[in-house]
Parts: C-alpha cells; sequence; structure tokens
C-alpha cells in the first residue's frame, strides 16, 4: 500500500461586517449561506457547517493543507463580498469589517461546533456578537493584545 497525505484540519472561523453593523436581512442571510456552500465547492473547499447572522458569520471547513488560512478567508470574504454588492437587495455598498477569527476543532468536537453555528439565532438571543467573539478568544487563550 502507498502512503498518501491526509489531512483533517478542521477549523471555526467567524467574521463580522463593517463596523459589526446588522446589514443583513433574513432572506439575503440565506441566499449568501447557500452562495457560500456553492462558492466553497467550486474552489475545492469543504464546508461543513454555515450560518450567516446579520452582522457575522459562523463556519466550519475542513482546511486545505495547501491553503492558508488567510488565504481561504481571503477568497470567503472576498466572492461573498463581491457578490452581495452585484445583489438587487443590498442597497447600499456592502463590505466585511477586518480581520477574523479562526479557531482549531478536535474531531471529538466536531457535532458540538456543529450544533453551536446551527443555533445561532437562538444563541444570539442572550449574547451580543463581541461578548461571544469575546469568549471565543477567552476559550482558546489568544491574547487579544498579541493578534
Amino acid at each position: 500500500m502507498s502512503i498518501h497525505s491526509k489531512t483533517r484540519l478542521l477549523t471555526h472561523i467567524v467574521w463580522s461586517t463593517y463596523k459589526r453593523e446588522r446589514l443583513l436581512p433574513r432572506l439575503l442571510r440565506i441566499e449568501l449561506n447557500n452562495y457560500l456552500y456553492d462558492y466553497a465547492e467550486c474552489h475545492s473547499m469543504r464546508l461543513i457547517k454555515v450560518y450567516v447572522n446579520p452582522d457575522h458569520v459562523h463556519l466550519l471547513i475542513d482546511m486545505d493543507p495547501t491553503q492558508s488560512v488567510a488565504g481561504t478567508i481571503k477568497l470567503l470574504k472576498g466572492a461573498s463580498s463581491r457578490w452581495l454588492n452585484r445583489h438587487e437587495m443590498q442597497t447600499s455598498k456592502f463590505s466585511w469589517g477586518r480581520g477574523y477569527g479562526a479557531f482549531s476543532v478536535s474531531q471529538s468536537h466536531v457535532n458540538r461546533v456543529i450544533c453551536y453555528i446551527h443555533n445561532q439565532e437562538e444563541h444570539h438571543r442572550v449574547k451580543q456578537f463581541n461578548e461571544e467573539f469575546n469568549d471565543f478568544m477567552e476559550k482558546h487563550q489568544v491574547d487579544q493584545a498579541n493578534r
């Protein structure tokens, strides 16, 4: 049997709208969600779960080892902002905010992360995005001053 490279690089990625404004209405969010899946599939990215909120996006991706985290996010954010700016439901120029959060996920936590992403609407009834993101930074022991 020959040896082939096999990877499982699960990453939970979060990014927000410019100034974290709640710019994405429900119907547009559903279409953007579908667009992200389609775009990823066409570019050999393995998206496992996506949820588009009014002011931010969560996704779980099995990263391609030939692509960097920053490169993958740049492609997804760039393509989706171009798509949003061409979309008839968008009334003003759209842009994502600078930066992102990317957090590794172990195989044993995949179902938990999928459920978390799936239940975003319910989750954000009690917690705002800023609080949620700060919780991620703390949970993953990311030093905010140095990153």
